[in-house]
């Protein structure tokens, strides 16, 4: 009830974030083919032009001159992360300096918190404010990791993404940290230094984190070595069939990290956030559908492709 404005109205957006998502999904499996030459045929390319990106671009028909200038390359998504790390990076070190060092955070901050009807008086949930210090740190660390990833693993072919896409993607990254930062008063604890009380919640948490974190490393290692030599050095630049780790069970399995690693800070925000559940669902509708068009692409190009791999979840979806 106390939990305000703040937390309806960041679910509600989550939510239909999640609704757009899953009706892209829904599209893309019932929609019938459009007849050539109507109006559905150019709507229809609209729509493939800005769900797809990188390799699930291909096959999809030559993009009108126009819309190709509105492709940037797929390697831009390491912005993502460098505007991920510095943004979440920033609010990290205002929620730590208020935390335990009884500063206020930012006025633009606290203005924000009450545009979106947050209750700088509500009163203190138990752990929640350690709990948001800790996701927000989780995500910090995550976005550290995949920057890394992007920097020095990855090997990015031609693809490109629509500027939508892109432009959505850098928003993302400040929204989610900024909801978290919603979790909590704006006043914060009232000047009181924080004090740190571990839960079991923290524990399966962070230990569900780590533990999905690795393996999407692992999926996302064993990608870039389809396309390097045993010395490292990058010999192609082709799409090939991926093994190991869980690509055994799914298409994508970095994306079903990802929606773990999700999962696992709902875990440490304590189980009971609705504002992150809905975020947990935009991401389950928005790795689904990148998943189901990654494995339609790997299905349609190499006959061989195993047929008990499931495209996102294994064994259910």
């Amino acid at each position: 009830p106390g939990r305000s404005g703040a937390g309806a109205m960041l679910a509600a957006a989550w939510a239909l974030l999640a609704a757009a998502f899953l009706s892209a999904l829904l599209l893309l499996r019932r929609a019938p083919a459009p007849r050539p030459g109507g109006a559905a045929l150019v709507i229809s390319g609209l729509f493939q032009d800005l769900i797809r990106y990188g390799k699930t671009k291909r096959g999809c028909g030559q993009a009108p001159g126009w819309l190709r200038l509105l492709q940037v390359p797929k390697r831009w998504f390491t912005h993502f992360y460098v505007v991920s790390v510095l943004w979440n990076g920033f609010l990290l070190i205002c929620l730590f300096q208020a935390e335990f060092l009884g500063e206020s955070l930012p006025s633009w901050i606290q203005d924000m918190h009450h545009a979106l009807g947050r209750d700088s008086q509500s009163k203190d949930m138990g752990n929640e404010h350690f709990s948001a210090l800790l996701v927000l740190l989780l995500l910090w660390l995550h976005s550290c990791r995949r920057l890394a990833e992007c920097l020095w693993t990855s090997v990015f072919s031609s693809g490109v993404i629509h500027i939508v896409q892109y432009c959505f993607g850098l928003g993302y990254y400040i929204a989610v940290g900024s909801t978290v930062l919603c979790q909590v008063p704006t006043n914060v604890r009232n000047g009181k230094k924080l004090s740190v009380q571990i839960c079991w919640y923290h524990i399966i948490g962070v230990t569900m984190y780590i533990w999905a974190s690795l393996h999407q490393h692992r999926c996302l290692t064993i990608l870039a070595n389809l396309r390097k030599s045993r010395s490292g050095k990058v010999v192609s630049l082709s799409h090939s069939v991926p093994f190991g780790d869980w690509f055994e069970s799914v298409s994508c399995p970095h994306y079903f990290a990802e929606l773990l690693i999700y999962v696992s800070m709902a875990i440490t925000l304590g189980i009971h956030n609705v504002t992150w559940w809905c975020v947990v669902m935009y991401v389950l509708f928005n790795q689904a559908l990148a998943a189901v068009l990654c494995h339609e692409f790997y299905q349609k190009n190499f006959s061989s492709y195993p047929k008990h791999r499931k495209a996102f979840i294994p064994l259910v979806f």
